[in-house]
């Protein structure tokens, strides 16, 4: 059975095609910078990895450029959309509904589509993928994986809010979490790279991308992480702001003479990095920009670094101790400066950065 797997986020999609008899990845790529203008990445596993720009508006664009690459006559590495078995999609929030991966139905997408509210840049990104596959290939069945289950783990003292409790009875208002998939996969894989069992292993993962988190991992169990009910909170992100004082809300709409789903729409699309350096949410962007001697750009990436060394710290101590501290994703895995920016602040812990290995990029998968 050939799966495809697809991960929508708010500015990209990464894929694969998988062979699950085989376990073996039959071709892999990313479209990213989607809306901003676009670059596309195809690599099968026997043939010429395929890299170009190209306009990417939407995630519809996007998708529709990986299903006909990964079946057409020359390039691809399958006999028409025939050749492709099932779709795992990657759905960042299922609120309370979810706890487990679920067989897509009409149902389903309805359910997802009511929690769309807490997650604006990715569920409406997350269905798109859900609505062209089932549109270009009726019939095939597709599972949603919900990045909010890894998380369902945290005691809660960290996942309540300090509101009034009625809040989280009637309307479920507490933390959620999110990129469960990949703290769940990166935490497992770390404690096989230090030959240690997960139930006895604590690590701190930064997944660090246009949307980042860091979670506390506990013996192989989520017990706190950055992002809530949204994934609006935590540390500065690539258009998000991150955690603020819950009333510059108010404060902006009376100064702005806008409602509340205006200032949430600057909150979650225009601010961030990009809205602090007026550059880019892209973090290339930002250290030419740096580089360049651009303030702005520069203080966009001392705030994020300071931000995610603030999480890394207050883990340490949830924790009591730590066997790792992880980075994955876009920025986590490949931008060795920003690592180092993070874990300067960590020096007094004892905690020390390899220069050297700190810009090597190979991600230990």
């Amino acid at each position: 059975m050939n799966v495809l797997v697809i991960n929508c986020g708010s500015s990209s999609l990464k894929y694969q095609l998988i062979d699950s008899a085989s376990e073996s990845v039959l071709a892999k790529g990313l479209c990213e910078r989607i809306g901003i203008d676009g670059r596309f990445t195809y690599k099968p596993a026997k043939g010429e990895k395929i890299e170009k720009e190209v306009d990417l508006p939407d995630h519809a664009v996007a998708l529709k450029l990986v299903l006909s690459t990964l079946t057409d006559k020359e390039t691809g590495v399958v006999d028409g959309m025939k050749g492709i078995d099932a779709v795992g999609h990657r759905i960042v929030h299922g609120g309370e509904k979810f706890a487990t991966s679920v067989v897509i139905d009409d149902q389903v997408i309805k359910d997802i589509e009511s929690v769309s509210d807490l997650a604006p840049l990715h569920n409406p990104a997350n269905l798109i993928g859900v609505r062209v596959c089932k549109e270009l290939m009726p019939g095939v069945p597709m599972v949603a994986v919900f990045d909010t289950a890894f998380h369902q783990t945290m005691p809660k003292e960290a996942y309540m809010y300090g509101v009034p409790y009625d809040y989280y009875k009637k309307y479920a208002v507490r933390k959620y979490g999110f990129h469960g998939t990949s703290h769940s996969f990166v935490s497992k894989r770390a404690a096989e790279i230090l030959g240690k069992d997960i139930d006895d292993t604590n690590v701190i993962v930064c997944h660090l991308g246009n949307g980042s988190s860091v979670c506390a991992v506990k013996n192989g169990k989520s017990v706190d992480t950055s992002m809530g009910l949204t994934p609006l909170e935590g540390m500065l992100m690539g258009t998000r702001s991150g955690n603020i004082d819950p009333a510059v809300v108010s404060f902006i709409a009376d100064k702005e003479k806008l409602d509340a789903d205006a200032v949430m729409d600057i909150l979650n699309k225009k601010s961030g990095v990009a809205g602090i350096s007026g550059v880019s949410s892209d973090f290339r962007d930002l250290d030419a920009a740096s580089r360049e001697g651009n303030e702005r750009a520069e203080l966009a990436l001392s705030m994020f670094s300071y931000q995610v060394a603030k999480f890394i710290g207050s883990y340490l101590a949830i924790l009591g101790r730590c066997d790792a501290i992880c980075f994955t994703a876009g920025i986590g895995e490949n931008d060795g400066p920003v690592r180092a920016r993070i874990l300067k602040y960590l020096e007094g812990l004892g905690i020390l950065i390899d220069s050297e290995k700190n810009r090597e990029t190979v991600a230990l998968v």
